[in-house]
């Protein structure tokens, strides 16, 4: 990461856009929320001791919840269960919560890759000169927005139907004088005897907050990602809307077309910086989002399949509501890192478009450049080696139906 630190160039900006900090809130408050309350949302200059002490604390904290979680699930499918049914239960939120304990550790392990994204957004609101601009950048915020609740809609309704409804929904288990409920996520009797009250009402409780934070970083980091990427679309058609201004200019302004062309080229390579620090900070979460949702994806059809015939509505809504939210979540990063890609193939379209053979001497030559940076870079993947692509989502589909198959055929 250490070479990043020179990624996002002239950070020194006036402040055009009157309106620049209700814009940022606008753009970013959704992930701020999210991200804060799970004690990864990147610090700055005015961020207090008390506040870098709280956000530390959350960290530990979750993390060691999440463990929790994780280990006494484990051992419970290794030591209490010889049922080979009964493992395969567990095996969906085991992956989940070790996907998502990773993603943790990921975001704060980037955390000053992800400030540098973010203060880099902040830039180009408070740079805003001309309405167009703010307008097409305003439209990309509200996309990102929607994303953002609908990925919430989606995890957070799923988290409460799966550690509420679902536990206090089923019947009351019955062992010898013990009664209890049944828990989302089973803990060893090694470490707790849940069968005993008030163990079990208390880790109930423990296990709708951990369910919580981890639906707050699910939708967390794959809103960041999505909100970047859409930051990044939304500068390219700003850029493609100077280009189309690149010979003529403006009628209300007073500039040379030597200023026009500098001024394009400077933000082409910011835009690309930028996409450059998205990547770097993002691709490893991506990876992550994606082979856990091909698991995930897999085991929840699994449980469809063999909860088909009991007729339980609640069980049932819960394992379609999981369902859409994975393949939602990753077909997001997806969809977004293949309209990305596209708009730098439109940047390099409309940069050849123009009536570029009107500029002198050799000021084409800048164009021959973006052309060219525009269509052999600015590609978001995974781990570096999977392009994040509408073709990529269709082999995470079609992946995750192969597992389902398999299963099916060795469990039946």
């Amino acid at each position: 990461m250490a070479g990043n630190e020179n990624l996002v160039v002239d950070n020194s900006v006036s402040i055009s856009n009157a309106n620049h900090q209700e814009d940022i809130n606008y753009s970013i408050e959704l992930n701020r929320w999210l991200l804060k309350a799970t004690g990864i949302w990147p610090r700055n200059e005015n961020t207090s001791l008390l506040e870098i002490l709280l956000s530390r604390f959350l960290n530990v904290l979750h993390t060691s919840l999440i463990i929790f979680l994780l280990i006494g699930t484990v051992l419970y499918i290794l030591l209490d269960v010889q049922d080979i049914q009964a493992k395969l239960n567990k095996i969906g939120p085991i992956s989940f919560t070790t996907a998502t304990l990773i993603k943790y550790w990921l975001l704060i392990l980037h955390e000053s890759g992800i400030k540098r994204c973010l203060d880099h957004i902040e830039i180009d609101w408070k740079g805003v000169r001309r309405q167009e601009d703010r307008r097409i950048m305003l439209e990309t915020a509200h996309i990102g927005r929607r994303i953002v609740i609908i990925s919430a809609s989606f995890g957070f309704g799923a988290l409460f139907l799966y550690r509420v409804i679902v536990p206090l929904n089923s019947p009351k288990m019955v062992v010898g004088n013990l009664t209890f409920r049944p828990l989302a996520y089973p803990v060893s009797k090694v470490i707790i005897d849940t069968r005993q009250s008030p163990a079990n009402e208390l880790i109930l409780l423990t296990q709708c907050i951990c369910g919580f934070i981890m639906s707050a970083i699910t939708v967390g980091s794959c809103s960041l990602v999505a909100i970047c990427s859409l930051h990044a679309c939304g500068q390219l058609k700003i850029l493609m809307h100077w280009l189309n201004r690149l010979i003529n200019g403006r009628a209300d302004e007073n500039d040379t077309m030597d200023d026009r062309l500098s001024d394009i080229v400077k933000k082409h390579v910011r835009v690309l910086n930028f996409i450059t620090c998205t990547e770097d900070s993002m691709n490893e979460i991506s990876l992550v989002e994606i082979f856990a949702c091909s698991l995930n994806m897999c085991m929840v059809g699994y449980y469809m399949i063999r909860g088909w015939n009991n007729v339980n509505t609640i069980n049932m809504l819960t394992y379609i509501t999981l369902l859409i939210s994975f393949v939602f979540n990753i077909f997001i990063i997806c969809y977004i890192g293949e309209l990305l890609a596209d708009e730098c193939k439109k940047m390099a379209e409309s940069t050849y478009m123009i009536n570029w053979y009107q500029l002198k001497g050799k000021k084409a030559l800048s164009l021959i450049l973006i052309i060219s940076m525009s269509l052999s870079s600015s590609r978001l993947t995974a781990g570096k080696f999977i392009d994040l692509s509408l073709r990529s989502f269709g082999d995470v589909i079609k992946t995750s139906m192969a597992y389902l198959n398999m299963l099916r055929a060795v469990t039946s």
